[in-house]
């Protein structure tokens, strides 16, 4: 694992899965070649799916710490001027 650093272990806890992979199993690009923009918005979108998806869990079983956290973004919406 030394020789990748950008290998983390995923949700199910294997220490060889790799974020960096497509829907085809092929890995991300090396450090030297310059990755695509394809590449770049893909790989954004799935850590934002995967963002939203840790905020709902979260959300879930935390249902107090996310009323109030919903009820001062209410507030600062009512307070915000355009």
């Amino acid at each position: 694992m030394s020789e990748r650093p950008d290998r983390i272990p995923d949700a199910s806890g294997d220490p060889g899965a790799s974020h960096d992979s497509d829907a085809t199993g092929t890995t991300g690009t090396s450090a030297s070649e310059p990755q695509s923009d394809a590449e770049r918005r893909r790989r954004r979108a799935r850590f934002l799916r995967e963002l939203a998806e840790a905020r709902e869990l979260r959300d879930r079983v935390q249902p107090r710490r996310a009323k109030a956290a919903r009820l001062r973004h209410a507030m600062r919406m009512r307070t915000f001027r355009w």
